[in-house]
Formats: C-alpha cells, structure tokens, sequence
C-alpha cells in the first residue's frame, strides 16, 4: 500500500498546485476536493505537505477570516505556476504515450 501512496504523491501534489493556481484554500477544502476524486488523505498528511510545498517557494500562505473562522490559506506562489505549466507539458505527453493504444 505505502508503494501505491508513493505513486499517488505527485498527482496530489499536482493537485494541489491546479487549485493553487486557480484561487486561495483551506486545507479541510483540500482535503474534502481531494476525497472527491478518490483520495484520503488526513490533516496529519496533508499539512505537513503543504508546508513541503512552501518551503520549496510553490506555495505561499496567509491566514484570513472565512465565514467568522480564521484560516491559513494558501496559494501558488510564481514558482508554483511555472512549475504546474511545466508538469502539465509532462503529464500530458506521458498520459498520451500511456493511452496511445486506447484512441
């Protein structure tokens, strides 16, 4: 199972980046947008994943007031973008050499 969960690391990863990129969260929103496209991930995973991702310079947070709670939100830094335009090019090139035979 550990294997599996390395696999998957990235794509989290890369998710996160896409949300990153498109407008500022919260981490329990994370967690719930992950769970919707299959993964389980708990605070104690995820957290320390996004501070990962900001040391690295790809995401950078702030806390704010959301619906009278404050939150740490966070979103992508200019590096974050660069490296999410950058992925995208890979991924799409490796997805189309995985599914070439099915088209």
């Amino acid at each position: 199972m550990n294997d599996t969960r390395e696999l998957y690391s990235g794509l989290i990863r890369l998710h996160i980046l896409h949300h990153a990129c498109e407008k500022p969260f919260f981490g329990l929103w994370m967690i719930e947008e992950l769970g919707h496209h299959g993964y389980r991930l708990s605070p104690g995973t995820l957290y320390p994943l996004l501070a990962v991702m900001e040391r690295k310079g790809l995401l950078r947070s702030s806390t704010q007031s959301v619906n009278g709670k404050v939150r740490r939100m966070y979103r992508a830094t200019p590096a974050g973008r660069k490296a999410l335009r950058i992925a995208r090019r890979r991924v799409q090139e490796l997805f189309g050499e995985m599914f070439e035979d099915e088209r």
